[in-house]
């Protein structure tokens, strides 16, 4: 492939992030053709086949995976070194990729908004997933930084605990348990439990806390957001285990109450978290000094507390 250019790269590596050529070319702002063609150009290069069609859906094969990780793996090379030669002028300037956990999007704008306008030189880029997203983000080294609950333990990392992270039970204003002063953990096993889907912080921060209180739950429903869950809750389907960063608006107009169970809140901690084989450059050297300094402060001014 020695004929490849950093065009046809970059071309189809967001082709594999979207696994759309129609996203794809929106992100790029290129037609669709044109993107076709780019990728049918390196699939020549490569002798092999990159994506496959099913149905509507774009698939890599096996072929397509390695190329794309070489893309990212390129692309990480060329802005690692920009930030170097940036910083060998003494310029405090470039790109800061910033992946962050569904739950923390509650407060990671505005924490990022405040570095911004102390560093207005400084590119941001941000990336909200669940957390089996945002590690492999970590793994593949698309982002330089994660802002999560626990650092992952599939590879080494460095991970900087910067905020308290409560996390408590609620319930409709109108439950039973609403109002009582303190709550017995084991209602729990009679009352719908509103749970995340597998892999997420909130579900095994829950478990662990179910276990721990000797408590089986009775009837569950996985749901796939913070946002359904607290629409859900509201409703009347049930009560659910939540982060307390997540229910500040709804708990001050009254749609939304915290239950007193006993054991609870469960403290956790928010982590700024990055490889630990990764170089920081400036931008993210600039980054964690800021979160270690003002981070539980503005998640602090951000959530009421």
């Amino acid at each position: 492939m020695k004929n490849v250019t950093l065009r046809q790269l970059r071309i189809f590596e967001a082709v594999a992030r979207h696994l759309s050529f129609s996203r794809a070319a929106e992100e790029l702002h290129l037609t669709q053709p044109a993107v076709s063609m780019q990728v049918q150009a390196l699939e020549e290069l490569a002798g092999l086949p990159l994506t496959e069609q099913a149905g509507k859906k774009v698939r890599l094969t096996a072929a397509g995976e390695e190329v794309a990780r070489q893309a990212r793996r390129i692309a990480q090379q060329l802005r690692d070194a920009g930030e170097a030669l940036a910083a060998m002028k003494g310029v405090e300037a470039g790109h800061l990729m910033i992946g962050v956990v569904s739950t923390a999007k509650y407060f990671a704008p505005a924490l990022l908004a405040e570095f911004r306008r102390r560093h207005p030189g400084v590119e941001l880029r941000l990336s909200v997933n669940n957390r089996g997203a945002i590690v492999r983000q970590l793994a593949d080294n698309d982002i330089d930084l994660a802002i999560m609950g626990s650092p992952p333990r599939e590879f080494e990392t460095v991970a900087r605990a910067f905020a308290d992270h409560p996390l408590v039970f609620i319930a409709a204003p109108d439950h039973p348990l609403a109002d009582k002063k303190r709550v017995d953990p084991k209602h729990l096993a009679t009352d719908t439990l509103l749970i995340r889907e597998t892999g997420s912080g909130t579900r095994s921060a829950l478990e662990r806390y179910l276990e721990e209180q000797g408590v089986i739950p009775g009837a569950t429903m996985e749901l796939g957001s913070n946002e359904t869950i607290k629409q859900a809750v509201m409703a009347g389907l049930g009560i659910s285990f939540i982060s307390e960063h997540t229910i500040g608006l709804e708990r001050q107009v009254g749609r939304l109450t915290r239950l007193n169970i006993v054991g609870t809140p469960v403290k956790r901690q928010w982590h700024l978290v990055h490889r630990a084989d990764k170089r920081l450059m400036p931008a993210a050297v600039a980054f964690v000094d800021f979160m270690d300094k003002e981070g539980a402060r503005l998640i602090g001014e951000q959530v009421g507390k």
